[in-house]
């Protein structure tokens, strides 16, 4: 008898388990029962037990090349993101959100990637005069320009959970959410935050859409996971 695609197990590749919403996606898709293999690229592993798990752990993320051929197909996330405060320089920056995404996109290509869901940012713009916004726009063109599979990106407004590190912006951000972010209906509400977790499973869905969309903005994310 053929197996069922439908009910065929999937495997997943995560790059950046170990931020914010990494830690979540990992989490949602050990629980997905579609899911029989979870491989995460990581510079420190994971304290996570599950028979589902696999761990890679690759301390420079710049050689991000000698895994080709490595990484099982299937879906694939890249949630991988820092900031200018963080990296040190915009240069640096540059380095971890526009190349290492195109790192990723190179090896989903080799392996014959199902899917990629980039996460990116709203507001990306590859002409913006805004250094943050023109470098997601940037890495959106070039993994566009490598991956030629089913290639979604994410690109949502603030995002609420524990990130483990204080950033005053985003908890002062966090906190008008919570109490007036009713208020931010019609245009306004692809600029409410949307927690961690439910841009995780918003993921989750957008990567098993057949018809996946190449970008989703803050408030398409809203609507996914209502």
């Amino acid at each position: 008898m053929k197996s069922d695609p439908e009910n065929r197990k999937k495997n997943a590749v995560v790059f950046g388990a170990t931020g914010l919403i990494g830690k979540e996606l990992v989490k949602a898709l050990l629980s997905d029962v579609s899911y029989e293999n979870v491989t995460v690229v990581v510079r420190n592993p994971l304290v996570v037990t599950d028979l589902k798990l696999s761990q890679i752990k690759l301390a420079d993320f710049s050689k991000l090349p000698e895994l080709k051929g490595k990484l099982r197909s299937g879906d694939w996330f890249c949630c991988v993101g820092t900031t200018i405060k963080t990296a040190g320089s915009q240069e640096a920056f540059t380095s971890v959100d526009l190349g290492i995404p195109v790192a990723i996109a190179g090896l989903a290509e080799a392996a014959g990637a199902g899917s990629l869901v980039v996460i990116s940012s709203i507001g990306a713009d590859a002409s913006s005069g805004v250094f943050y916004l023109r470098t997601k726009g940037e890495m959106e063109k070039e993994v566009r320009e490598i991956f030629k599979g089913k290639l979604s990106f994410v690109r949502p407004s603030l995002l609420m959970g524990d990130r483990g590190e204080f950033r005053l912006a985003e908890s002062v951000s966090a906190v008008f959410m919570k109490v007036l972010g009713w208020i931010m209906a019609g245009p306004l509400r692809k600029y409410r935050g949307i927690k961690a977790g439910d841009l995780a499973r918003a993921m989750i869905i957008i990567s098993n859409r057949e018809d996946a969309g190449l970008i989703y903005e803050s408030e398409e994310l809203q609507r996914i996971i209502r």
